[in-house]
């Protein structure tokens, strides 16, 4: 019996996969990509990334136009398009981050 009754074993901590600087969402449900893109967005920034690819899917477009929702506004966001071609055409999302005027990515973006 562990010392701590809240301890998950195994799980805990839980395992970090590596920050890469593409996010697939096929495996989360709509009703996460808020948070899902917030905390990624960030922690991108935090890295030093300048720029991601988000692979919505191509569908009818509804995921695409969420996450087109989503990133419109996002305070670390400065631009964003449709991938080419070769990087996922209308499934994808290019996103270019902003950096702040110290050059710091990741300045409004809560600790991990």
């Amino acid at each position: 019996m562990p010392d701590d009754p809240t301890a998950l074993g195994p799980f805990n901590p839980p395992l970090q996969p590596p920050l890469e600087d593409v996010l697939d969402l096929h495996t989360f449900q709509p009703r996460e990509l808020p948070l899902l893109l917030d905390d990624y967005l960030c922690a991108c920034a935090r890295t030093g990334m300048t720029a991601v690819r988000i692979v919505h899917g191509k569908g009818r477009g509804v995921l695409r136009a969420r996450v087109h929702r989503l990133l419109h506004g996002h305070p670390r966001v400065a631009a964003f398009e449709t991938a080419p071609p070769e990087a996922g055409g209308w499934g994808a999302t290019l996103v270019w981050l902003r950096p702040t005027r110290d050059g710091d990515f990741g300045v409004d973006c809560p600790e991990a």
